[in-house]
């Protein structure tokens, strides 16, 4: 029997990173619903736009032109052919389509951004978005064309023509196989019995002015470097205990001492996953070593230091996915509407950059632990891991994988957030790159989950290599995970299969070891 839908109710304050992610697998699992004071608050909103336009008062985007166009006055005769065009003439992105859950994100941001009450929309534009994302009706957006400024004009603007009839649409794979494709959104609609929306004063602005493609790129990959993190701890334990080296440095009182909180809580963690092994208990007397390689003894340093960077965003993160981010701003209580630039994702394009950088540090460190596994003269094992080296020569190019990857990942780390190019005839002359910095963030992930899982896969042939000594209880479940799905290798064979599948262990968050 399928399980009943999770009810998510957004209010415009209250969204959580975990649930933007559940909302991003789709399934069904979760159906969203705006709650009745959020509709309330967008209601008083709307009444506040329709009196403004009454009065003949001057409001941006809505009696107006847009961007260098601010000085153009628009008839109200033409107010809902300005919304229409802007959504027409802002769908400029290309590239890649985002993938479906990247898709579903923007849309629940976007209703959630909505639903805080400052924006000026009607509740029923609000109301097919949340359609949209029940019914798995998802735009087709491309990749491309966002600097983040005036929000993620491009990408947002893809997004909300299908709610005119317009644009495309995403048709999902089937059980066939095969990568979504667009279909016109028009026809599609007409297919799902929904009549295309009308949009008025405001409505178009509304929809675009936002940070929501960056923000929600983000969130993704977020959560999967917090995941990957979590399971490089877990590699970094195993290779110390096939290395047979010492958890000393690791002691409470040493982090006391220097008290990051990213730190202290890498030393418990390391101090937990290593508690109870019996390969620890075989060396701990008459072992001369009295230190061990910064890549090993240094791991709540610079785990530590990620854990830090990754507090940081999800603050970001947290504080974006509940934000008011279009622009005018409409305030009922003091009947004011207000241009400004919340839009702007400076915040959100820096987080994103420090993200891709700590990944990338972290990914250095487990590449050189790699090396010490691998290399004969500094580990005591088998060279590069192999029953039989020479004949045979086990991992030696899992090293170079990683290298490669580890290369790219350092090009990624270049900060896309301090190229601002001046854009819009020089009205947004500041701009945040944040959609740059997102693409990245989630390419920069997926290299890194994969440097952790080859990090996991020779931790795991080195602990093979000290039987019968086994390792502590965490890491012995961890251990027994990755062998359920990989080989101890006794012969060469192809390491990519092997990669792939502690990789999607990673992803899945299957090797935290929590």
């Amino acid at each position: 029997m399928p399980e009943d839908p999770i009810e998510l109710v957004l209010d415009g304050h209250a969204l959580t990173l975990e649930q933007v992610e559940a909302v991003s697998r789709g399934g069904g699992m979760v159906r969203v619903r705006v709650g009745e004071a959020a509709m309330h608050a967008v209601r008083r909103s709307r009444e506040l736009v329709v009196r403004k336009v009454a009065s003949g008062e001057v409001v941006y985007g809505v009696t107006t032109g847009f961007g260098r166009l601010a000085e153009v006055a628009i008839s109200p005769g033409d107010q809902v052919a300005l919304q229409r065009n802007l959504l027409r003439s802002h769908a400029a992105g290309t590239g890649t389509l985002l993938p479906p859950e990247a898709v579903r994100v923007m849309l629940v941001l976007r209703a959630n951004a909505l639903a805080r009450g400052h924006s000026g929309i009607r509740t029923e534009v609000l109301e097919r978005l949340v359609e949209f994302l029940n019914r798995d009706l998802l735009p087709a957006i491309p990749e491309a064309g966002s600097v983040g400024a005036s929000g993620d004009l491009a990408p947002l603007a893809h997004m909300a023509l299908p709610l005119m009839g317009e644009g495309a649409f995403l048709r999902l794979p089937d059980a066939e196989g095969g990568g979504a494709t667009a279909v016109d959104a028009g026809p599609f609609l007409e297919k799902e019995g929904l009549d295309p929306l009308v949009l008025e004063a405001k409505e178009g602005l509304a929809l675009i002015n936002g940070t929501q493609a960056t923000t929600g790129l983000g969130i993704l990959a977020f959560m999967r470097a917090r995941r990957a993190l979590e399971s490089l701890e877990v590699a970094g334990a195993m290779t110390l205990e096939a290395l047979r080296g010492t958890p000393e440095a690791f002691r409470a009182e040493v982090h006391a001492a220097r008290p990051h909180p990213g730190q202290v809580e890498s030393a418990r963690r390391l101090r937990d996953l290593l508690q109870g092994s019996e390969i620890r208990e075989s060396h701990r007397h008459g072992d001369l070593r009295v230190q061990d390689a910064y890549s090993l003894r240094c791991m709540p340093q610079v785990h530590g230091a990620g854990r830090s960077v990754l507090g940081y965003v999800e603050e970001v993160l947290a504080r974006e996915a509940n934000a008011a981010t279009d622009n005018p701003l409409i305030f009922p209580d003091a009947e004011l509407v207000v241009s400004a630039g919340n839009f702007h994702a400076q915040v959100v394009s820096q987080a994103l950059d420090f993200l891709c950088i700590a990944m990338t540090d972290l990914a250095s460190v487990s590449e050189r632990r790699l090396e010490r596994l691998l290399n004969p003269d500094l580990s005591g094992l088998p060279a590069f891991l192999t029953p039989h080296p020479g004949l045979c020569s086990g991992y030696m190019i899992l090293q170079v994988t990683v290298v490669d990857l580890l290369a790219e990942m350092r090009v990624l780390a270049h900060p896309a957030s301090v190229d601002s190019v001046s854009t819009s005839a020089s009205q947004e002359d500041h701009v945040s790159m944040g959609m740059a910095a997102a693409r990245k963030a989630l390419r920069s992930v997926d290299l890194f989950e994969r440097v952790v899982a080859a990090e996991l896969l020779a931790a795991a042939q080195g602990i093979d290599f000290r039987r019968p000594l086994r390792t502590s209880a965490p890491l012995e479940r961890i251990h027994a995970r990755i062998r359920d799905r990989v080989a101890r290798l006794e012969e060469d064979r192809p390491p990519a299969p092997d990669l792939e599948a502690v990789r999607m262990l990673v992803t899945n968050g299957l090797t935290t070891g929590l």
